[in-house]
């Protein structure tokens, strides 16, 4: 398949807009590598036309966030007839919505928090569940927008009403699960290796502890018992088939193990489109199974298509 055109997608219209250019001139310096003509696409509202007039063998999602992971993108490459990377339209938009995927894994007998789905405006001065909980969007990714209610506040955020909320106003509050922070990915309907993830210097894994230098330790494979790093593949797995994934995903756990060693695993969510630079976490559990990165991208391409 080399020395055909690849139109990398990357940039957008999303508050990931940065990750995803940083995604996509990675995974276009490797497919470069591997010998595939590149075009570097950044994604305005022209898409449709700049795709046309490219007329590119596959398209590499490398997006992410609204417009990129949630059908958006998918669709339009389907109506095009351009063979695409990833997960396709429905897919893609179950995974991007926090509630919609959480319904289709419990439905799958996955283990998930307690939730609610609820207007930002709505929350008052009440705990709309007793503290500790999280808030989060409903359709975001890369933490934006994730906040974290302990114990001691006497009530929500005052952020969410404010006029600098800009994530929608739908927000999911979900029970907070203390412990380790695990993923898992997954490819071509095969489950790679478990990661935990150590946050330095921040509580949890935000933005900065996934993208700043230094912000994070990732320990792969996870220090954890046998029994449960292969209940986190099996759980990963689960979730990809569940939610009619297809190429690559990652979910995302917390497991609690302060008090047994079964202790309580949850999944949060399945990520379609994560990140793709050579030390993010999914092309370093391709590397634990064999994959150089140039390797892994091109395995993305060979495996493109539409009506996904």
């Amino acid at each position: 398949m080399s020395g055909k055109h690849v139109a990398v997608l990357m940039g957008g219209l999303s508050s990931e807009r940065p990750v995803s250019l940083s995604s996509g001139d990675a995974c276009a310096s490797a497919l470069e590598g591997e010998g595939f003509k590149v075009t570097r696409v950044d994604v305005g509202r022209d898409i449709g036309r700049v795709l046309e007039d490219l007329k590119p063998d596959v398209a590499f999602n490398a997006l992410h966030g609204p417009y990129g992971e949630d059908g958006t993108i998918q669709g339009v490459l389907e109506y095009l007839e351009i063979p695409y990377t990833h997960s396709g339209v429905l897919a893609s938009a179950l995974a991007m919505d926090k509630k919609q995927a959480k319904i289709v894994a419990a439905q799958a007998g996955i283990p998930v928090a307690e939730a609610m789905v609820i207007n930002r405006f709505d929350v008052g001065n009440a705990h709309p569940m007793a503290p500790p909980y999280v808030v989060k969007p409903v359709r975001e990714g890369s933490s934006f927008g994730v906040v974290i209610v302990r114990e001691d506040m006497a009530h929500p955020p005052q952020i969410l009403t404010s006029s600098e909320w800009r994530y929608g106003d739908l927000v999911m509050v979900e029970r907070y699960v203390a412990g380790r922070e695990l993923t898992c990915g997954v490819m071509d309907g095969k489950v790679l290796g478990v990661t935990e993830i150590v946050p330095l210097g921040n509580s949890f894994y935000d933005y900065d502890s996934k993208y700043a230098a230094g912000g994070s330790e990732h320990v792969l494979p996870a220090q954890i018992s046998p029994k449960i790093y292969q209940k986190i593949q099996s759980l990963a797995l689960k979730a990809h088939q569940a939610l009619g994934c297809r190429g690559v995903s990652r979910s995302d756990f917390r497991y609690d193990d302060r008090f047994s060693e079964d202790g309580d695993l949850i999944w949060l969510e399945l990520n379609n489109q994560p990140g793709m630079t050579p030390t993010s976490l999914l092309p370093e559990m391709a590397a634990l199974a064999g994959y150089s990165f140039g390797e892994f991208v091109r395995w993305m391409v060979e495996d493109a298509s539409c009506s996904r």
